[in-house]
């Protein structure tokens, strides 16, 4: 028994030992394999006694850009109304058809006229005598021959014909339905032989100009806008619209927290349908910024995106950058110099503080004096020995 503790205790040790072995052999891996930051620490310690890398760059300046905000919407026609009678009668004419341009005023449908016109007539006449009989009562005053009763009475017997002619003549020419203002028939309700109601729909008329751009904005960027701002919309068909706002809604929708927004197009020739999708650009501002490919884009050790640029004194310093749209010919970034010196090939292989030559690409201006590197490495690109 003796024997077998001993043997216990002996393989106990041995492998307390071998697991202290690896622990410390740990403890070494991890400081041999450095942080970023004393990789720069050291390459900006150590960078005049090595061989500058070489990188590609080039000098860009920054240019106005316009800030937007963009959303998803559609066009919407300004007015639509279904144009109804006012009396009542048959149809005996209707002019238009479907897809029909009309301009204010235009007839849609007419009614039967029936006795109406013989109405306006008796009206008339009526109105004949009754001026006729106020005129008399009036020179018959003069003479003192007429009491103030019957002038009053003659006086009120002509302003009654008058009212009576109006109504007449109302009547009639509410037997022409008209178009309230110009547009386009989008449908016709009533055909020829129907009788129709007051209030029974004739057509159906939609203004098409001016057009509509309408989008709903979020409560983050609703704040930004302001009537008399430019929105351009992008349609399916790829064609474009671009209109002023003139309506920022004040009330949030309660299900999507989202503000209406109206940008009114002029549309003439009523090339712009109404309900199509389009994708709304609203200008809220301009910044300067810089045009970038994202492949350039790195990030630092607090994960901060930025690009690398090389310095007057020819070492490169990572300046952070603010992205501000993202386009098809690459990224708008703000953050950096007026004019810079942007690393585009060989950012991945240097550190912040390291000296490099500078290969500019075509388009670009003198590379900084400082950048230049000794003749036997100019056919290094991005060679880190």
């Amino acid at each position: 028994m003796r024997k077998t503790h001993l043997t216990a205790l002996l393989i106990v040790v041995a492998t307390a030992i071998w697991l202290m072995t690896g622990y410390l052999g740990g403890v070494d891996a991890v400081a041999d394999h450095p942080s970023i930051s004393d990789l720069n620490a050291r390459t900006t310690a150590n960078g005049d006694d090595r061989e500058p890398t070489v990188v590609r760059a080039r000098t860009i300046t920054a240019s106005a850009y316009s800030e937007q905000v963009k959303i998803r919407g559609h066009t919407e026609n300004k007015r639509t109304v279904e144009v109804r009678a006012e009396t009542q009668g048959r149809v005996v004419e209707r002019p238009v058809e479907r897809g029909t341009a009309v301009d204010a005023g235009d007839l849609l449908c007419r009614l039967a006229v029936e006795d109406r016109q013989a109405q306006v007539n008796q009206a008339q006449e009526a109105v004949n005598q009754a001026r006729i009989e106020h005129e008399g009562s009036l020179r018959l005053k003069d003479g003192g021959f007429q009491s103030r009763t019957a002038i009053a009475q003659a006086k009120s017997r002509l302003a009654s014909a008058e009212a009576q002619l109006e109504a007449a003549a109302l009547d009639y020419e509410r037997t022409f339905i008209r178009a309230p203002f110009g547009g386009v028939v989008e449908q016709t309700l009533l055909e020829i032989g129907d009788y129709a109601q007051p209030a029974t729909p004739c057509a159906r008329v939609v203004d098409l100009d001016p057009m509509l751009l309408v989008g709903q904005v979020s409560e983050r960027d609703v704040a930004r806008l302001a009537n008399g701002g430019t929105a351009t919309g992008v349609l399916v068909s790829g064609e474009t619209a671009t209109g002023i706002i003139s309506f920022i809604g004040h009330q949030a929708d309660p299900s999507t927290r989202t503000y209406r927004v109206e940008a009114t197009v002029p549309n003439p020739h009523h090339r712009l349908l109404s309900g199509a999708t389009a994708d709304i650009a609203i200008v809220v501002g301009e910044v300067d910024a810089h045009q970038i490919s994202p492949a350039v884009l790195a990030l630092d050790d607090g994960g901060q995106s930025g690009v690398h640029t090389v310095e007057a004194d020819g070492r490169v310093r990572f300046r952070p950058v603010t992205i501000v749209a993202d386009g098809g010919e690459g990224v708008w970034v703000t953050g950096l110099p007026e004019t810079v010196t942007l690393i585009t090939v060989g950012h991945q292989l240097v550190v912040d503080g390291e000296r490099v030559e500078v290969r500019l690409e075509r388009g670009s201006d003198t590379a900084p004096q400082a950048s230049q590197a000794p003749s036997n490495v100019s056919n290094r690109i991005a060679d880190r020995s």
